[in-house]
């Protein structure tokens, strides 16, 4: 890899470090609330093992690496700077890493997924890593994977036979996609979960399900499909192939994480929090979905808690299949000021749903009203923080049960200092520096209550029964014909639409909210104007912000675009570009890419303000019907060519042009410095600890939780 192609790979310098705050919202909790959040905080956080052995080969080593060192120097870097002999910028480049690494639980970015090295010299991390046997122990166990790769694809995460890095298919040569999507196709025939497995194929080309439980036999009432722990695969590509489940992914994490659960559970509030947790701690310790499943049951049934939390293997986006999730897990506190404006909106909902562009064929036959806070975040285990979340992810529950939306208010907030805005012009600057958070939170709203939150998965729900009328099927609006294709028995979005289907999704639910950002009711609710269609006003102001903000996150996508391999690594960004590109094909020049230099370095987004609410939301409309669509009728090959369309990225003025003065550009993603909870046994107390917004800080608050 030469010098050029090796900066955008370079550990930011410096992060932006910043704090989330909860104090205030924690000492409002009873001293119960309090128990019971510390338990699932140490819960997710010890998880975070499980993440970072999820992101590469080398991430846990690199972790002990960087704790070992601040607790044998005790956090003084300026006495461990002298005993190594490095200088003052080669100990700011480690404590850069070092932030950055902690920040993204890994040596890979969570937000796209392409490795980051360190600025300093690797003669510098020698000599830091010789001042103590135990630091130099874990140093060498990284096998040098801290630096660069002279295997361009190995800097990026992706499935194994495209020459990417993927630890969902550990110790496994010559495992192919095919490979992957048989092993799939038959779990699913099978009725087995994968959210939290791994797959590995051995030499002699069986096949291993990895399940992540404190357990390392099957229960002994049996897994998710009873006792069986051998088959063989019975058709396709794979006929004949032997496979197996081990339980015991992960098992002396999972067995510490089930007992924090149970402990949870002693200190709930009420027997939704106490089954809930329970269930969690089943799931861990017996490797089984289908008691997540019902934690999940639990916690949608649990309405307005002031701790609220979710937990698990959740979201799918690094596993290049998209069917095995990432640990992560949440606790937080509920701001009530801020839930009443989401609650009327929700209150809202089922007027705002009609407007959509489908009919009641394409959307659930009823909307099952979510509980929707806003919470400010007090422990989040996990590689990179959301801005609002919508779960469960699974459709069946989604479908019958119903689903929460939590809107992460202090994650929102958090502002990283002197932050440079790229590409906004500066005739729009003022409006968009004053608006783009509440644009963005209105957003947030829409994008997980009527995006995620809507339509409906024409089914055949068991054999030979359908779940919309299968003699007389829906008219589908693209074609003006009777719908051909739904879901067969056990086929999930997921498992039909595949790597694609978590971008897709996050595309879908974008679109959603810059469709129902311009009904001006919407924004009435969350504070702007009084409902009444003016973008002249303070309203007009915000829905203006908020197309501004997706056309500049389209441009800043390229970023999170692999130009050799024409691979996208973030299911966001992704998403947003093709909603930028859906804003530049819209008609009547409602948005252009305004440029005079040749090399685009004063390039700026030009977005019609007066033709949002026709000429704009009606492009958008018509991109998502034919999204949504596709996803309700489980027609992959037409969504499939949709979007693979809708993402292309010319490789001329996008992939070289653009993406080079996006990188000139880039500003350093913000990175959460968050607090500590500490439990005294005798007294049942928990105890807040605080730490400050800088690099030391970050190291210092990672070392204390002891995971």
């Amino acid at each position: 890899m030469n010098a050029q192609e090796l900066k955008n790979f370079l550990a930011d310098s410096p992060p932006s470090t910043v704090n989330l705050e909860i104090k205030k919202h924690f000492e409002a909790l009873s001293d119960q609330q309090r128990r019971y959040a510390h338990y699932i905080s140490r819960s997710a956080f010890t998880g975070m093992r499980i993440t970072l052995r999820q992101t590469s080969p080398e991430s846990e080593s690199i972790y002990d690496f960087i704790i070992e060192l601040y607790k044998a120097s005790n956090g003084d870097w300026k006495s461990l700077q002298t005993k190594a002999g490095i200088s003052d910028e080669e100990l700011k480049y480690f404590l850069e890493y070092a932030t950055m690494f902690l920040g993204n639980c890994g040596n890979y970015k969570s937000f796209g997924d392409s490795k980051f090295v360190p600025r300093g010299d690797e003669k510098a991390f020698d000599a830091l890593a010789a001042v103590y046997p135990k630091t130099n122990e874990f140093y060498k166990a990284t096998k040098g994977a801290i630096f660069s790769s002279g295997n361009s694809g190995m800097m990026h995460l992706g499935y194994p036979d495209e020459g990417h890095l993927s630890t969902y298919y550990p110790d496994s040569k010559g495992i192919t996609k095919t490979d992957i999507s048989a092993v799939s196709d038959f779990l699913e025939k099978k009725g087995l979960l994968v959210e939290n497995t791994r797959l590995r194929k051995n030499p002699d080309r069986s096949f291993d399900v990895l399940i992540a439980a404190a357990v390392t036999n099957v229960p002994t009432a049996g897994g998710d499909i009873g006792k069986e722990t051998e088959f063989e695969i019975d058709d396709g590509s794979l006929k004949g192939h032997k496979l197996r489940l081990v339980y015991g992914d992960y098992s002396s994490i999972m067995s510490l994480i089930a007992g924090y659960h149970k402990k949870a559970a002693e200190n709930a509030e009420n027997d939704n929090q106490k089954n809930m947790q329970l269930a969690y701690a089943k799931s861990f310790e017996e490797g089984s979905l289908e008691a997540f499943k019902n934690s999940q049951r639990f916690w949608i049934r649990d309405k307005r808690p002031m701790v609220e939390s979710n937990i698990g293997f959740v979201e799918t986006y690094r596993d290049p299949h998209g069917v095995r999730g990432e640990w992560e897990g949440f606790v937080a506190t509920v701001n009530l000021e801020r839930t009443k404006a989401f609650g009327s909106l929700v209150d809202a909902a089922e007027a705002m749903i009609p407007k959509l562009p489908w009919s009641k064929d394409f959307e659930k036959d009823k909307f099952l009203s979510p509980d929707f806070t806003s919470l400010e975040v007090l422990s989040f285990g996990c590689s990179g923080l959301p801005a609002g979340i919508n779960i469960p992810n699974y459709d069946d529950i989604r479908q019958t049960e119903g689903f929460k939306n939590v809107s992460l208010g202090n994650v929102l907030s958090a502002k990283a200092p002197n932050e440079k805005i790229p590409f906004i012009s500066e005739a729009d600057l003022a409006v968009f520096q004053k608006y783009r958070d509440s644009a963005f939170e209105v957003q947030v709203g829409i994008h997980e209550l009527l995006g995620h939150g809507t339509g409906k998965l024409l089914q055949e729900t068991e054999t030979g029964v359908y779940n919309f009328d299968i003699n007389c099927p829906p008219i589908s609006p693209i074609t003006n014909r009777p719908v051909t294709t739904y879901y067969k028995p056990g086929q999930t979005w997921g498992s039909v639409f595949g790597s694609i289907a978590a971008s897709y999704e996050e595309c879908r639910a974008e679109c959603v909210a810059m469709a129902l950002a311009c009904d001006f009711s919407i924004l009435k609710i969350f504070g702007f104007g009084d409902g009444k269609p003016d973008m002249d006003g303070e309203a007009g102001d915000v829905l203006y912000a908020a197309y501004l903000s997706m056309a500049r996150a389209g441009i800043a996508s390229m970023e999170m675009f692999d130009p050799s391999k024409g691979k996208w690594g973030q299911a966001h960004s992704q998403a947003r570009f093709s909603i930028l590109k859906c804003f530049l094909d819209a008609p009547d020049d409602f948005c252009k890419l305004d440029y005079k230099n040749e090399d685009l370095s004063d390039l700026m987004i030009k977005l019609d303000r007066s033709k949002i609410t026709t000429v704009g939301r009606k492009a958008v409309e018509a991109y998502l019907q034919k999204l949504h669509i596709y996803k309700s009728t489980a027609d992959v090959e037409e969504g499939t060519k949709l979007y693979a369309d809708m993402t292309y990225v010319e490789p001329e003025f996008w992939g070289q042009k653009v993406r080079h003065e996006v990188l000139r550009n880039k500003q350093p993603r913000k990175v959460f410095v968050q607090t500590n909870t500490v439990l005294d046994e005798a007294t049942g107390k928990v105890a807040l600890v605080e730490y400050e917004p800088s690099l030391e800080g970050m190291i210092k608050s990672f070392a204390e939780r002891n995971i």
